[in-house]
């Protein structure tokens, strides 16, 4: 099961403008231990979209240091203003023509097309994914092998190198 998208002329008939989804599935192309659970809000302001979510789940992550891996609680609650701009509006001007500015850098859809709920959902539980994982803030790492008892050699090309090894261990 997946969420439709939202045809954004039939928000301006809903009540109140607004349109709210309950999620409770998996998500495609984000691997989760539990189906994401929550809940999706679009309302239609005229000129732009007001889309917020408030939705969470539970990933395995690989810690950075032990690697080892451990369950992490995956919350969002984002929101965003998405601009509701005619692209047939204006001719489009190369970027070589056009200054960039930073109003240029908004999100902007059709007045008359659909907004995408669950990539927007995927594209929000992907930016909350930690970028530096760990399993524990006291995560000591992998933990190194005693130097006086070195695991035993299972190719033997290495025996001399262990013994060029030793020679400087033992001085």
């Amino acid at each position: 099961m997946s969420m439709e998208p939202i045809y954004i002329p039939r928000l301006t008939r809903a009540p109140e403008r607004t349109e709210v989804v309950e999620i409770n599935q998996m998500v495609p192309g984000l691997e989760t231990l539990t189906p994401v659970r929550g809940q999706l809000k679009v309302t239609h302001h005229g000129t732009y979209l007001e889309v917020s979510a408030q939705a969470e789940t539970i990933m395995t992550l690989c810690c950075h240091r032990c690697l080892q891996q451990y369950n992490y609680r995956l919350a969002i609650a984002p929101s965003e203003l998405i601009w509701l701009e005619d692209s047939t509006a204006e001719p489009e001007l190369s970027l070589l023509d056009q200054d960039l500015i930073s109003d240029d850098l908004l999100e902007t859809l059709s007045p008359d097309g659909d907004f995408d709920a669950q990539t927007w959902l995927y594209e929000q539980l992907c930016l909350e994914i930690p970028q530096r994982q760990l399993c524990d803030p006291n995560c000591p790492g992998i933990l190194p092998t005693s130097v006086e008892e070195p695991a035993p050699l299972k190719d033997s090309r290495w025996a001399s190198l262990e013994a060029l090894r030793n020679t400087f261990l033992n001085n």
